[in-house]
């Protein structure tokens, strides 16, 4: 099955040295998986709309700085909260992905998503006044490096462990990430979020986009999405890499980690699930002494209002 294969291939490139570098070229070469596809960059301008809509439900600041943890290959919810208005955003990433040539990929696909008459629709609440600079960079290129379009779309970018950040407290007013909690280990997510309620503005926001299935079932139809529940603790070591680690946390354990550290959670948004396809996998016990309906969440966004 393709899902073995790949784990295998991860598990060996994770004992390499510079091992997301072996991995960019494995997925750019092998399985075509860091190409900034029209349903990765839909995807993502949908998570872009939800986390401002969101903010704007529970938020009216006129200016508002954004941070986003996971920044990914490519800018496109940054480069998103910009065309929305934030007066700066901010990303971070616990290793280098981004670079000028990404950064001007992920413009052009903004551009032809406009062009095209699909961009406005997918992000109702990019401004006119900030859609011109992106289109003139691309028309009229005046951009020669990461830098120069970092500056120019309000964006910074950190190469640092999320839990411990250069920033003062108070500093943000919306926080967010996309898909990324689910491969942070629970220690370190537990870190990540005191770190973000400490930076977080009282009236700010948090919004957090989580999938909780089992990531090699997107590449292999001959598992479901909760294959990877049916493992032990012991089991999955094996299986899981650093690559792209997988935590197997469910909404509960999310939950309870939420109340640990003091964080609301004001708005908890599940994904519809079919139990049936749940019901085909024989669970491990560590997850049997829970409902099967909690055991199936397989998307969730947790909103937070900070007071």
């Amino acid at each position: 099955m393709k899902w073995i294969y790949k784990a295998i291939v991860q598990k060996g490139i994770s004992f390499l040295p510079f091992e997301h570098k072996v991995n960019f070229f494995f997925q750019k070469y092998v399985t075509r998986g860091v190409n900034l596809s029209d349903q990765y960059f839909e995807d993502r301008l949908l998570h872009c709309k939800e986390h401002y809509r969101y903010f704007r439900q529970y938020c009216n600041a006129d200016k508002f700085s954004h941070l986003e943890i996971g920044t990914g290959w490519y800018p496109v919810v940054p480069l998103g909260m910009f065309l929305c208005g934030a007066d700066s955003v901010t990303t971070i990433d616990l290793s280098r992905f981004m670079n000028e040539p990404r950064f001007r990929t992920a413009l052009k696909k903004y551009y032809d998503s406009y062009r095209a008459g699909k961009l406005i629709p997918l992000l109702p609440s990019a401004s006119e006044e900030r859609l011109k600079i992106l289109i003139d960079e691309v028309e009229n290129p005046a951009c020669n490096s990461l830098g120069s379009f970092l500056e120019k779309f309000r964006i910074e970018y950190h190469v640092a462990d999320a839990r411990k950040v250069p920033f003062k407290d108070d500093s943000f007013d919306l926080i967010t990430s996309n898909n990324t909690f689910e491969h942070i280990y629970p220690s370190a997510l537990e870190g990540i979020l005191l770190e973000f309620k400490r930076i977080c503005k009282k009236g700010g926001v948090m919004s957090h986009s989580i999938d909780l299935s089992d990531h090699f079932a997107h590449m292999d139809t001959s598992i479901t999405i909760y294959n990877f529940l049916k493992y032990s603790e012991a089991e999955w070591k094996w299986i899981n890499n650093s690559i792209q680690p997988m935590n197997r946390l469910r909404i509960y354990d999310y939950k309870e980690m939420y109340r640990r550290v003091s964080i609301p959670i004001t708005l908890e948004i599940n994904r519809e699930f079919d139990l049936e396809i749940y019901n085909k996998v024989k669970v491990d016990k560590m997850f049997s002494g829970h409902k099967p309906e909690e055991n199936a969440v397989s998307h969730t966004r947790i909103i937070s209002l900070l007071q």
